[in-house]
């Protein structure tokens, strides 16, 4: 399959180890690219729900293949989330092409991009809220199994598959971004700072919107998830843009067209990187 290239590749809520997690359709989208730069933003690996009864061939799959884009060239960069947070004692590893942090600022064509993963403005997942969260996230993964013995009997009967975990996870997401406003509070403080752009993850909500107040304005952005929406963020031609993932997509609509290659500079972490270009 060719491949096509991409400056730098966002996603976020990948949620390996769960029943939910799309994995082959993760492994396909992986194989389609050419990043410079696959940035992972949080929840990849779901260590709240980890199990050594449960990590199907397929899961491998997606790290050996992000594995084999670092061994081509591609830096990833994991920025830690609420379901991968034990791994926070270990930012600011450094490992040739790859690197663990909480978050990370880039400036690309002079242009600033503050990226984290998000629960930190989310009041569920800390303190006693947390176990709640904990729990809730457990019957999350039973209700996917029982949404795909309801969809199994439905294709049988000739019907089309529903979604009942969308629809819980949609009605749980507007309750707590009313509550908690992460997309204003991430864009208010992204205003603060200066940035150009804010990118988060967490909600499983895809979105890019422009946010203004008084003080300025801001392009937020939100890469996802791959377990109802199959969706990423990629830089290309001088913007973020966002991707949604197509199973049915040809090898030849996959195919790649030449993309001008873009400066980055790191900040907020520990190393520096001088430009994408391999």
């Amino acid at each position: 399959m060719d491949k096509r290239p991409v400056d730098v590749v966002v996603l976020s809520d990948l949620h390996l180890g769960t029943y939910g997690s799309r994995a082959k359709e993760i492994t396909g989208y992986l194989r389609s690219i050419a990043p410079q730069m696959l940035i992972l933003n949080g929840d990849i690996i779901d260590i709240w729900q980890f199990s050594k009864h449960y990590f199907p061939a397929a899961h491998f799959c997606v790290i050996k293949e992000i594995i084999q884009m670092m061994s081509n060239g591609t830096r990833v960069i994991y920025i830690t989330g609420n379901h991968d947070e034990t791994l926070r004692r270990y930012s600011g590893i450094d490992l040739g092409n790859f690197q663990l942090t909480d978050k990370l600022v880039i400036e690309i064509n002079n242009k600033m991009t503050w990226i984290f993963h998000g629960d930190v403005f989310d009041n569920t997942t800390r303190g006693g809220a947390k176990v709640l969260a904990k729990l809730g996230s457990t019957g999350y993964g039973m209700l996917i199994l029982l949404n795909r013995m309801i969809n199994s009997g439905l294709r049988l009967l000739g019907y089309d598959r529903i979604s009942l975990s969308k629809k819980i996870m949609d009605g749980v997401n507007k309750a707590v971004a009313k509550i908690n406003d992460l997309e204003t509070i991430a864009a208010q403080l992204a205003i603060e700072k200066k940035y150009d752009y804010v990118i988060c993850g967490h909600i499983h909500q895809p979105c890019k919107k422009r946010v203004s107040t008084e003080r300025g304005s801001v392009t937020y952005l939100n890469s996802g998830d791959w377990i109802e929406h199959l969706s990423a963020l990629e830089y290309h031609d001088n913007d973020w843009h966002v991707y949604n993932y197509d199973v049915n997509m040809t090898a030849a609509d996959k195919a790649a067209d030449n993309r001008q290659a873009v400066n980055v500079v790191s900040e907020e972490i520990h190393f520096y990187i001088n430009s994408l270009a391999v």
